[in-house]
């Protein structure tokens, strides 16, 4: 996955579409991604103990890496990679596709 916990993404499909936020965290495993204040729904929770008081929680839920794009500035553009150094210190570098500037 190109996007990664912190970066600043952009919704570009689904109910939420046109909304930015950061990525709170990223499931690899079904490749999806938690954004902060985006696809949000209320889960209703029970009270646990006698005398206490059961809650409606608003909680963001995961959305598919396809349906988000990276932002750049104020701008959604497309993430890629290019290799940096030679021979065995080559390291892997992310970098926005319409500029080639570094992620």
């Amino acid at each position: 996955m190109k996007i990664r916990k912190g970066d600043t993404v952009k919704v570009i499909a689904g109910k939420d579409k046109g909304k930015t936020g950061t990525v709170l965290l990223t499931l690899t495993d079904t490749e999806q991604v938690v954004i902060e204040g985006v696809n949000e729904v209320k889960r209703h929770q029970k009270n646990r103990r006698t005398r206490s008081q059961g809650q409606i929680i608003e909680k963001s839920m995961p959305i598919h890496v396809s349906n988000v794009s990276l932002m750049e500035g104020n701008k959604a553009v497309r993430a890629g990679y290019i290799f940096e150094g030679e021979g065995d210190k080559r390291k892997k570098v992310r970098v926005a596709r319409p500029s080639g500037k570094k992620i």
